[in-house]
């Protein structure tokens, strides 16, 4: 995953831009959950990569996730905690599509 990649998305330093993929997200998941993004999701995990810059060394890559990485790690925390899987529009299978 590249910075440019999350930025295009609308994940940005000075923070989401609108009518982007990211407000979409943003929205989708308020939605969802009664109102609010929670810390840890996907759209807050695009949101801090986006502000900070920090894609390249997180460890989603266009070969997939690398191994012993933040984003391996953050796929096995996300797959015990659905049952052994990471679901589809999760934190994980989000960040790594994007």
């Amino acid at each position: 995953m590249s910075d440019r990649n999350v930025h295009n998305a609308g994940f940005t330093p000075s923070g989401i831009t609108g009518g982007s993929l990211a407000s979409s997200m943003m929205s989708q998941e308020a939605k969802a959950s009664g109102g609010g993004v929670h810390s840890g999701g996907p759209t807050s995990t695009l949101q801090e990569m986006g502000a900070r810059g920090t894609t390249h060394s997180s460890g989603f890559t266009s070969s997939g996730i690398s191994g012993r990485s933040t984003a391996s790690h953050m796929m096995s925390q996300e797959a015990r905690s659905h049952g052994g899987g990471t679901p589809r529009g999760g934190t994980t299978s989000t960040v790594q599509s994007i």
